[in-house]
């Protein structure tokens, strides 16, 4: 894809949104589920879609919730449920529509104490923390669990709605498929079963509770991070929340751990006018995109260390003076070679990472002798390693990781962008070099990889093609020059199927996957040769997709 001549300059006129009438059509529009694009479809991280295209209305949150709501009562979850909501424009009618149907179905609802005024944004890994901390010390009678309503890094014009049940983390496939299915049939039948009452009745109700969430996730932090390196060292950091959920949490670390924090964007402005436009010329809150992130880049000599967040707060971006703007997977490789010999840690506490991450996490994990788990996509398969503590890292190709405390216990089981950030700056502090200073390290002991990702258009079909690929399937024998070693339909770490296929050689690989969401498939690729090695291994990756389809009539 071409780089749009407008990225990474400040967004137009005509780039932003109108607010009045998305809100609108979130109450106006109905779906029809008949018509694959304006059904509930849960990915790897929720329901997302937008109202104008009929595809996150009103009836999509009702009918979610209230399959929630048939879940919970079928799994005897019957503690408080958690509830969040990030800063996007179609959060605040979804989040309303939400406590109207929970209360209405005898659901304890917790919010953040000012939800009800306009603000109270809440980030995904607050949430996570909210029920793993309750979960620990109550009745296990009594378990929490959690809503988000975030479409997480997507454009204003954007909704979304995730499920976190009581481990704390992403719901399982078997769960949202379930909630997916049941949303879809009470959508068709007119949502006739579900419960609603009034939105001014349901916040009058005594099973609305109200608690201060910053001051819970907050006093925790040094549990994970070593808060006092930090601020003994005296790293200032500059932070750019992207107008997203967590902008008002900032203030308070700063002031608790006495820490020299600057907030460079205090903005909150549902049409997102503020941010530079990204890559495609979309206003996107990608912290991992150095043309969504160019305004911090441009501070990034003013700071010794910079950090940015999507608006839902489970993603990073980390930017260095040395370096700029960290690839997530540099990042991710620097994290975890820090923690592994900075954490005293069980030494069989396993590193978790997808398969399209960098293989150079593969080659630290050896370099420190710990072991390592390969899954596929989506953060969910991480969550029962974290929640028992087996594993001491999770994390994915797209800017989103947590870990363990420092005890070894477990900190959030979703997605975690402050503790990400706090740790580049601990990581300076505790060793006087950056993260990127840290990447040159182990590029130049391990070798330096290219990284590369594309996508094309594919149909339905060739989608499904593409996700029963197996090694038979595949019929060459060599990868950009060299033999291929390895052809994975299942991930090493536990054997679930990738839903496509990945191929290795010694210094090079591809994955081959179909978006859950769009009509496209992505082909992931690294060469620890260089970049002509790189764009070869693509080229080839497509042939062979290519080929893979041809052979199905495609």
């Amino acid at each position: 894809m071409s780089v749009h001549p407008h990225a990474g300059k400040p967004a137009r006129p005509e780039d932003r949104i109108n607010i009045g009438q998305l809100v609108s059509d979130y109450f106006l529009k109905v779906p029809d589920v008949a018509i694959t694009a304006q059904r509930v479809s849960f990915g790897t991280s929720g329901h997302r879609g937008s109202s104008a295209k009929i595809s996150f209305n009103e009836a999509h949150i009702l009918a979610i919730c209230q399959a929630v709501v048939e879940y919970r009562h079928e799994q005897k979850i019957t503690g408080p449920l958690f509830l969040g909501k990030d800063t996007h424009a179609l959060s605040e009618p979804a989040f309303a529509s939400t406590i109207a149907v929970l209360i209405a179905n005898g659901v304890n609802v917790v919010i953040q104490n000012d939800s009800l005024s306009g603000g109270g944004f809440t980030p995904t890994p607050v949430i996570s923390r909210l029920i793993i901390s309750h979960n620990k010390i109550e009745n296990q009678s009594d378990l929490a669990d959690g809503l988000i309503i975030t479409p997480s890094h997507n454009p204003p014009t954007d909704g979304g709605i995730k499920y976190n049940p009581p481990h704390g983390g992403p719901a399982e496939g078997e769960i949202t498929k379930q909630i997916e299915q049941r949303a879809n049939a009470l959508i068709k039948a007119g949502l006739v079963d579900v419960k609603q009452i009034p939105f001014a009745d349901a916040i009058q109700s005594p099973l609305l509770d109200q608690q201060d969430f910053i001051e819970h996730y907050v006093s925790q932090l040094d549990q994970v991070i070593d808060m006092t390196a930090i601020a003994k060292a005296g790293v200032r950091i500059g932070v750019d929340p992207l107008g997203g959920s967590g902008i008002a949490y900032w203030p308070v670390i700063a002031q608790k751990y006495g820490l020299n924090i600057e907030v460079v964007n205090p903005v909150v402005d549902a049409s997102f006018a503020f941010m530079p436009l990204d890559k495609d010329g979309k206003i996107r809150m990608d912290c991992s995109s150095p043309y969504a992130m160019a305004g911090l880049i441009a501070m990034k000599d003013d700071f010794d260390i910079s950090v940015g967040n999507d608006p839902d707060f489970d993603r990073h971006g980390i930017v260095t003076k040395s370096g700029g703007l960290m690839n997530p997977n540099h990042y991710l490789a620097v994290a975890i070679n820090y923690l592994m010999t900075h954490r005293d840690w069980p030494a069989d506490c396993k590193i978790g990472k997808t398969l399209v991450s960098s293989s150079l996490i593969n080659r630290v994990a050896k370099k420190i002798a710990r072991p390592l788990s390969e899954v596929p996509v989506g953060f969910k398969w991480f969550v029962d390693g974290l929640h028992d503590s087996s594993y001491a890292f999770g994390g994915e190709e797209s800017a989103g990781a947590t870990f363990l405390a420092r005890d070894g216990s477990t900190w959030t089981t979703d997605k975690d962008g402050f503790i990400m950030a706090l740790l580049a700056a601990e990581i300076l502090a505790v060793t006087g070099k950056d993260p990127y200073q840290h990447y040159l390290a182990l590029a130049k002991e391990l070798g330096e990889p290219c990284y590369g990702r594309v996508e094309a258009v594919a149909t339905f079909e060739q989608k499904k093609v593409l996700t029963a690929l197996s090694s038979s399937d595949i019929t060459a024998d060599v990868l950009a020059g060299e033999k291929i070693t390895e052809i994975l339909s299942h991930a090493p770490g536990n054997n679930a199927a990738i839903g496509g296929i990945k191929v290795v050689t010694e210094n090079g690989w591809f994955a081959a996957r179909p978006s859950g969401t769009e009509e496209i498939y992505k082909i992931y690729a690294e060469s620890f040769i260089d970049e002509a090695h790189l764009q070869t291994i693509i080229k080839e990756a497509q042939d062979i997709v290519s080929a893979a389809f041809k052979a199905a009539g495609l």
